[in-house]
């Protein structure tokens, strides 16, 4: 089968790799219908992270069950499946907890599993997906063409910007500023306004963004970066910033323009992956009694959740997905993302 590896940076190819199998009697394969790329994925694209050896990448997948192991009791071939962006058995305690992503048999995809077995990446062909009835949210059925964008959106993206509201608290009422223009943050406009927030800022310097944030529910539209952006957030706010704000970025500018945004009680939601380093101005969050709360996504705890409003259509999350390539042309979603061509990429095999 065919699969994506990332080599270094700038070099990202579709090669021949082994079948994807059955190794566990929990695992399943899925065939896959579609994938993305992530900007998380950029950070080794483009040499932020190191890639000593060439590697298999994508977390993000959707697609048909092929085939299941013996021990695998729910999960059925022939059902539209949507996979989380790391593997949980959804029973251990930290499962029942919400907190998917710290199971006792977490692994994550094109690693190892927690028996040790090497993982299938979702830029693929097909994906061995490890405890998969744990894993993997079957969908009623296959979802029309129109509906696939939203559909793999739970995979990561829609259900980490809704972690980014929710655990701040957003409520029907609250004002709210996005960090963060990506698919992430898009998401979190959704999530936002689908929590109750009577207002929602995102900051955002392009055009194309902002329209689509405006469409997800923004109310307004600061363009405005650091310290200049917070006040023109407390502008609009009659000088009080926000009760909640959202920061998709992880970076270390972007955490502190999120610190220098919120209001004095505020939470702040942080589900960027931290790239930037520093510390946490832990006086300033002191004195005015800022919380910082968030973290990695466990996104399986809010699939089926969230998965009601797609298909009702309540909130329409693939309209990220402006750029749709088939897998041979991964090298070009890479690229047009890197450089802010595309704010997300489809991948279908």
């Amino acid at each position: 089968m065919r699969a994506t590896l990332l080599y270094g940076p700038h070099d990202i190819r579709l090669d021949e790799v082994p079948d994807a199998t059955i190794l566990s009697p929990t695992d399943s394969v899925v065939r896959v219908v579609a994938a993305c790329v992530c900007g998380s994925d950029l950070w080794g694209y483009r040499g932020v992270s190191p890639t000593p050896q060439p590697r298999r990448i994508g977390h993000e997948f959707v697609g048909v069950v092929e085939e299941v192991g013996a021990a695998v009791r729910d999960i059925r071939v022939g059902q539209f499946v949507v996979a989380p962006f790391m593997v949980s058995d959804n029973t251990c305690a930290h499962c029942r907890n919400g907190v998917h992503t710290s199971c006792e048999k977490s692994s994550g995809w094109g690693g190892t599993d927690a028996e040790g077995l090497a993982t299938d990446a979702g830029q693929g062909e097909y994906v061995r997906v490890p405890l998969a009835d744990g894993t993997l949210v079957a969908m009623p059925e296959a979802p029309s063409e129109d509906l696939l964008g939203s559909v793999l959106t739970l995979s990561d993206v829609m259900g980490t910007g809704h972690h980014a509201a929710f655990t701040a608290g957003v409520r029907a009422g609250s004002t709210v500023a996005v960090v963060g223009d990506g698919a992430v943050g898009l998401c979190a406009v959704i999530a936002a306004r689908r929590l109750g927030a009577e207002r929602v800022i995102a900051m955002s310097r392009h055009a194309d963004r902002q329209a689509l944030a405006t469409e997800f529910g923004a109310t307004d539209i600061v363009a405005e970066r650091g310290d200049e952006g917070a006040a023109a957030v407390r502008d609009l706010l009659g000088g009080v910033g926000p009760d909640a704000v959202l920061e998709c970025v992880g970076t270390k500018e972007s955490v502190a323009q999120a610190v220098a945004t919120v209001r004095p009680g505020g939470r702040i939601g942080v589900v960027g992956l931290p790239t930037g380093g520093g510390e946490l101005p832990l006086g300033t969050l002191f004195r005015s009694n800022i919380g910082i709360v968030g973290g990695v996504a466990p996104v399986r705890a809010y699939i089926e959740e969230l998965a009601d409003d797609v298909w009702s259509g309540a909130i329409d999350p693939g309209r990220v997905f402006d750029l749709v390539l088939p897998l041979d042309q991964v090298a070009e979603g890479y690229a047009a993302m890197d450089e802010r061509r595309a704010i997300k990429a489809m991948l279908r095999p």
